[in-house]
């Protein structure tokens, strides 16, 4: 066994991966769950063009943090520096997001949407482009511009639009927005290996016109208008607020500490921006983010629950690929191949949990998946300390991607069910936020643990210190069982939600971001 330091996580690694959309009402109180009927032609094209746009953004996000080291070699410019190009992408996702609920009631769903891909394939076009190491840093800002605009709208779309459906949508559309964490890493090696780096860029291009030219046919213009003005206040508030905590966050888990001024001052200056945006809203008669919705008791349960479970989970999903690569000495390659029994617990977990959640409900299925991904982390860390064989570790994965497929629609479903069409822009919005925030913190949260373990352990003492890293991360996920104890019981049909929506027209998602 080798053991050796840890490489530190590049910025980036905290964005949330797109999350596939969520499910709104579908069956009454009490009443058996309706039939399944087949999905329409119209339902799978809409579906498919919000998946290529929420993809492609997320395969970018995970395939360019494997080229950091060649880029440093290729500009001569020191890692550190390189780092920006993750970073830059990650902070103009955050401030991209509050956004889109303004955005969507002024111009419609379906104008941002293709505006916000065009903007990502105009950046991407610029970054395989790029002379110099500024210049690759600048053109990652406006491909986050874009990319974080594309997941909340999409959101809102497939929310929409697939209204009493979204389980069988999800069940297909879902798949490859879960597998994206597992490919982007092995795309990227692949590309940076065989050709360049710029094709990490460049892939993007094809996905990005593919997807322009199905919206443009396929999704349908909905109502735009003069809507509400824009918050200005609230605009200079939490879109810098949400930057700076998450460059806070990302900072002091790339140092393992947040003890010097680099971490510390953007952290504090983020959660005072953000703290002045929260006393804001309340006051605002049209805040940018209505933190109203978090008076709903399903959205406030949901929103507590996928805090924590995106804290806990997307926190220990950094770790496991460093335990391969640290302690087993696996190359970046073979990490990304034994991450595959994850990615194929979700992809089969994801249908059966879209058949259950009408049949038990979203608490039922939330406490299930969340209790199942807590197992079999649980038992991954087990075994860390015994250096098991592959076959074990890959089984506790493969329970641990299961439970995960069973969590997000679950929990998504039980916040949106309540809301009315012109409320779902902002959830969508708020889920967002929700989403990065708590992946941020998460993988703060557990590199400081693991840096401050390792300090403390000789050189044999490295599995230990994943343990205890581990512990933390599943103490998260199980603190999430206690919100998801709240969340909504069953699932509303339409007749029975008096304004609670099953919307008309769009959207959900992811990174997830």
């Amino acid at each position: 066994m080798r053991t050796k330091t840890p490489p530190l996580p590049p910025a980036a690694a905290s964005a949330a991966p797109p999350v596939p959309p969520a499910s709104p009402p579908d069956a009454a109180k009490g009443a058996p769950a309706p039939p399944r009927e087949p999905l329409g032609r119209e339902l799978m094209g809409v579906a498919l063009v919000v998946v290529l746009g929420m993809a492609m953004a997320g395969l970018d996000m995970t395939a360019v943090n494997v080229s950091l080291n060649r880029l440093s070699g290729e500009f001569g410019t020191p890692l550190t520096t390189v780092q920006w190009v993750a970073t830059a992408y990650t902070l103009a996702l955050a401030a991209a997001i509050p956004v889109a609920a303004w955005a969507i009631a002024r111009f419609g769903t379906r104008r941002v949407y293709m505006v916000s891909v065009g903007v990502f394939l105009l950046g991407s076009m610029l970054c395989g482009a790029a002379w110099s190491v500024e210049s690759l840093i600048a053109f990652r800002v406006l491909q986050g511009l874009g990319g974080g605009m594309i997941m909340p709208v999409g959101m809102t779309i497939m929310t929409r639009r697939a209204g009493a459906k979204m389980p069988q949508v999800m069940a297909i559309a879902g798949i490859p927005m879960q597998l994206i964490p597992m490919t982007g890493p092995l795309v990227g090696g692949w590309l940076v290996d065989a050709a360049s780096w710029r094709w990490i860029f460049y892939l993007n291009l094809p996905i990005a016109v593919v997807a322009l030219l199905l919206a443009s046919r396929l999704l349908t213009p909905d109502a735009s208008g003069p809507g509400q003005p824009l918050d200005v206040r609230g605009l200079l508030l939490v879109s810098p607020g949400l930057s700076a905590l998450i460059f806070g966050l990302t900072t002091g888990a790339h140092h393992g500490s947040f003890a010097g001024a680099a971490a510390a001052l953007p952290t504090a200056a983020g959660v005072l921006l953000l703290a002045g945006f929260a006393l804001h809203a309340r006051r605002a008669e049209h805040p940018l983010i209505d933190l109203r919705l978090l008076a709903q008791k399903s959205m406030a349960s949901s929103s507590t629950a996928m805090v924590l479970f995106m804290s806990g989970f997307f926190g220990l999903m950094l770790l496991v690929p460093l335990y391969f690569q640290s302690v087993r000495g696996e190359s970046a390659t073979a990490t990304g191949l034994l991450l595959i029994p994850q990615g194929l617990g979700t992809a089969l977990s994801m249908p059966l949990g879209a058949r259950l959640i009408t049949r038990v409900g979203p608490r039922n299925l939330l406490l299930a998946g969340l209790a199942l991904a807590v197992t079999g982390l649980t038992a991954f860390a087990v075994l860390v300390g015994f250096a098991p064989p592959y076959a074990a570790l890959c089984a506790a994965l493969f329970a641990a991607g299961a439970g995960m497929g069973m969590v997000m629609m679950p929990t998504m479903a039980s916040a949106m069910q309540p809301l009315s069409p012109e409320q779902v822009p902002a959830a969508s919005t708020l889920l967002n936020i929700v989403q990065q925030t708590g992946a941020s913190a998460g993988t703060a949260l557990m590199s400081l643990v693991l840096a401050e373990s390792l300090a403390g352990r000789g050189e044999g003492g490295a599995p230990g210190a994943y343990q205890t890293a581990f512990a933390v991360g599943i103490v998260l996920l199980a603190l999430a069982l206690l919100p998801a104890a709240r969340v909504a019981r069953r699932m509303l049909l339409p007749d029975d939600a008096a304004g609670a929506a099953v919307p008309a027209a769009s959207g959900a998602a992811a990174g997830h971001a």
